[in-house]
């Protein structure tokens, strides 16, 4: 009890006792046993009352046990039934359910994971990919801070992600490995990987570079070959050994064809060979007649070019060039975008050339921008310039000149820019608004406009380096950036006239990854519409099959994902529903399961893992093992805790009914004899 409450229970109480005494002690006629009973009531009226009205702080104890967690994580993949290992999960998974010691001691949850960790609700064994390493770092996360072992039951095959091997040093849980598999080797030859750009150029050579391996402890020898269609591209003898059990092979295709050109690699199997799944991969490059050009002029050197140079060319369809105002004056006209990146004076040229010539430009300013210049120079846009500001960005969910995915703009670090009024003299969109101190401003951070059929837009800061950095550091990738940055260039490298259904999609896919397709639908203002209900409907060219799906709405586009589809070509229409607008395409989808290129358990890699984390690991018919290890490890007992709350007489609401009671059977009893 806090010591104020005691104070204000001993100040009540004499207070009590003293209008008691007043009332029914001085001077009272009524005969004792009277005075007594009514002096209680009265005490106790007044007592409860001034508790209630000071309502003095109690120290309240509650005591609870803590069971341990013990959270299996089970693979979902395909790889799992590709090594027929689907009745081992489902008899462990019984077993745990069943087993009454560890449901005593453990609270036990279950997951499953291919690409991510989700509850456990059915196992059906097609993911297309596997995470490991996801699963492990979300499950050290959801109990970071209690005591939870992770059984982690797979054959230890990833696809996906991050090395788990790495991950697991940073666990905080151990971790039991079930491994699904044995450790028979079996003879077997791979394509492991195919590295290949993803576009090509016309009447060019691409380049390809594949990874072969052999498992096996006798010389062998094969054939790798390259054919497109009947036509054999490429052709080269191998040989294998114990020792010399992996070759990288280097060579040149010819790209003779716009479009997607597919192709099939494959290594002659070996006589006997168990799983030849993997002697065949298919690959596909999209052949082009001409890149997308971006120009970045600028007199100054800064990070930021750096980062615009490898987001723009992560895209193997664009080329970068940078360049000073004075030699790209007079080579404009060789690119479809050009960059401006905080012009000063030095740029008066390069800009009148790019008014006369109506071209497409991305101007970003800075600290360093000569707004005094600019000012004079144009009546587009215009800013007085003062102190340096740091700003974010936050994205505007309306903006509908293309689709744009919200990849944290509102996380991302500040960037650096002048503190002044931006003012746009023509219609624009604003696509990220401007925020000081978490305060939005009237100023845009980005904005895109379109005037006389050419398009431009404004970054009004620097830094973009550092977005980069950080979408890299929370993603373990460059990709949400980069895909930001390509859209970007592409709606201004482009001066295509806008329709009002506007469809993205790649030229090809495969089927190991994500199939996603994502329209835009604007009213007839351009005023993207997200009431609209849109649908997808899409023709198997080689089996004439028929599928349609609904497109759902995301930030400010619709998406529809076609992962379930079968390898194939397709031709497919997007529609607006009650609207004759719809906009069609065609794309592949490449067969390649990664799932079916293993043939045996990554035990080795299963068992550091388990050592490396504290913990053991078993093969899946070693129920009891894993069951009396946990069961009789100290590290894992119910642990009781206590939580001390703070709590008020207000509370307690039974003090109210008694104050009720107290006065109702003194008036009562004052009634009955005779003093009211």
């Amino acid at each position: 009890m806090l010591e104020s409450g005691i104070l204000i229970i001993v100040l009540a109480a004499l207070i009590s006792v003293v209008v008691a005494f007043l009332f029914y002690g001085y001077k009272s006629k009524l005969n004792t046993r009277l005075r007594w009973f009514f002096g209680i009531l009265r005490f106790l009226t007044v007592f409860v009352l001034i508790l209630l009205l000071f309502n003095p702080k109690f120290f309240q104890n509650t005591y609870f046990d803590v069971k341990p967690t013990l959270a299996v994580a089970v693979d979902n993949s395909q790889s799992v039934s590709y090594l027929e290992r689907e009745s081992e999960v489902d008899e462990f998974i019984d077993f745990i359910q069943n087993s009454e010691a560890l449901n005593r001691r453990f609270d036990v949850s279950f997951y499953s994971f291919g690409k991510e960790l989700s509850r456990m609700d059915s196992l059906n064994f097609d993911e297309l990919q596997t995470n490991i390493s996801q699963p492990l770092q979300s499950l050290n996360e959801i109990y970071k801070n209690s005591t939870a072992p992770i059984i982690l039951v797979t054959d230890g095959n990833q696809t996906l992600g991050t090395d788990y091997e790495f991950t697991a040093q940073n666990s905080r849980q151990p971790i039991y490995s079930i491994i699904l598999g044995d450790t028979i080797v079996y003879k077997d030859l791979a394509i492991n990987q195919i590295n290949i750009n993803r576009y090509a150029y016309l009447r060019n050579e691409f380049p390809v570079e594949v990874f072969l391996s052999y498992t096996g402890d006798e010389t062998e020898n094969s054939v790798f070959t390259v054919k497109q269609g009947n036509s054999t591209l490429y052709q080269e003898n191998v040989s294998f050994s114990e020792r010399e059990n992996s070759k990288i092979l280097n060579f040149n295709l010819p790209a003779n064809q716009v479009g997607v050109q597919r192709f099939t690699a494959e290594i002659r199997p070996l006589e006997n060979e168990k799983n030849i799944e993997n002697n065949t991969r298919f690959f596909a490059v999209e052949v082009i007649d001409q890149a997308t050009n971006v120009l970045l002029v600028s007199d100054i050197v800064h990070p930021d070019q750096g980062a615009l140079k490898k987001s723009i060319t992560s895209n193997e369809q664009r080329k970068f060039e940078m360049d000073t105002p004075e030699n790209a004056v007079n080579r404009l006209d060789d690119f479809q975008l050009v960059i401006l990146y905080q012009p000063s004076n030095r740029f008066s040229a390069v800009i009148d050339r790019l008014e006369q010539s109506n071209q497409n430009t991305l101007w970003i300013f800075g600290p360093s921008t000569n707004w005094m210049f600019l000012n004079g120079k144009q009546t587009t846009f215009g800013k007085q310039a003062y102190s340096r500001e740091q700003v974010q960005g936050h994205l505007n969910q309306s903006y509908g000149q293309f689709s744009v995915e919200d990849i944290g703009f509102g996380n991302l670090p500040p960037l650096e820019t002048t503190l002044g009024d931006l003012k746009i003299n023509v219609p624009h969109d604003v696509m990220l608004h401007q925020r000081i101190l978490g305060i939005f401003t009237e100023n845009p951070l980005l904005s895109t406009f379109e005037e006389n059929n050419r398009r431009q837009a404004i970054l009004d800061a620097e830094g973009l380096w550092r977005w980069r950095a950080n979408v890299y550091v929370r993603n373990n990738s460059f990709k949400p950036f980069d895909d930001f940055m390509s859209s970007l260039v592409q709606y201004l490298s482009s001066n295509q006239r806008r329709t009002r259904l506007e469809v993205n999609s790649e030229s090809f896919y495969y089927n190991s990854g994500d199939v996603k397709i994502s329209a835009q639908y604007f009213d007839r203002n351009y005023v993207f519409n997200n009431s609209a209900s849109l649908t997808i409907s899409l023709k198997n060219r080689e089996t004439e099959q028929q599928y349609t799906f609904p497109l759902l709405l995301k930030t400010n586009f619709y998406e529809v994902n076609l992962s379930s589809l079968p390898a194939g070509d397709y031709t497919y229409t997007v529609s607006v529903v009650d609207e004759a607008l719809s906009a069609s395409g065609n794309f592949s989808i490449i067969e390649f399961n990664v799932e079916r290129q293993f043939l045996n358990a990554n035990v080795d890699k299963l068992k550091r893992v388990s050592n490396a984390t504290g913990g053991k690991s078993y093969f899946a018919s070693d129920f009891s093992d894993l069951e009396n290890e946990l069961i009789t490890n100290n590290s894992y007992v119910t642990v009781q805790k206590s939580e001390q709350k703070t709590v008020t007489l207000l509370d307690w609401k039974i003090l109210l009914f008694l104050l009720v009671i107290l006065l109702a059977t003194e008036w009562f009893s004052r009634k009955y004899h005779g003093l009211i």
